[in-house]
């Protein structure tokens, strides 16, 4: 099973390191010289770490057969996933593997809960993360992954729950634009 351990950003110098959006508790770990990762798009990996260090609190990374400045902007916006066990969850509680949610319930807080959907996919966008929740009839919403919209995963329920703000649910409706209401 793959995870999302990292975002390759700009590049840094001119020999070929890139700056690393991390995404992981553990990166020493997946980014340790010889890990290999894959990558999203695939045409550009997968990639072997040659080198990692920390500079001035980012972590830099050099790609096997990456040495200069433009292979490593060849590289710029690449998802790194790693090989982890079906088993395996984050140490840290409050942490969770795209596959440990999808398939999770999503339902709106409050006493009477509200089915929104079913996880089907975790979209890592470079701002922030998404919930692709599939609704009765195959629509799909995308929710905020943020703490103020997602307030519990309680992945042994099977569940999420969330705060949506108002009208979230209806923006891709058919008749929900302006375009689409009737004219007077």
């Amino acid at each position: 099973m793959q995870v999302v351990v990292g975002r390759i950003g700009r590049p840094h110098g001119i020999r070929g390191e890139v700056t690393v959006e991390v995404r992981t508790d553990s990166p020493d770990v997946r980014f340790a010289p010889g890990s290999v990762l894959a990558t999203d798009p695939a045409r550009l990996g997968p990639i072997t770490v040659a080198a990692a260090r920390w500079h001035s609190g980012r972590l830099l990374l050099l790609a096997a057969g990456v040495h200069d400045r433009t292979g490593a902007e060849a590289l710029r916006g690449a998802v790194l996933s790693a090989e982890v066990d079906d088993d395996e969850v984050p140490e840290d509680a409050e942490e969770f593997y795209d596959h440990q949610l999808r398939g999770l319930t999503v339902v709106a807080g409050g006493a009477e809960a509200d089915v929104v959907g079913v996880v089907d996919d975790v979209v890592h966008l470079p701002g922030q993360d998404l919930l692709s929740v599939r609704r009765d009839g195959g629509r799909e919403v995308l929710v905020p992954f943020v703490a103020e919209i997602v307030t519990d995963i309680d992945v042994d329920a099977g569940r999420i729950t969330v705060d949506l703000p108002p009208g979230l649910l209806e923006l891709d409706e058919p008749d929900a634009s302006p375009a689409g209401q009737a004219q007077e």
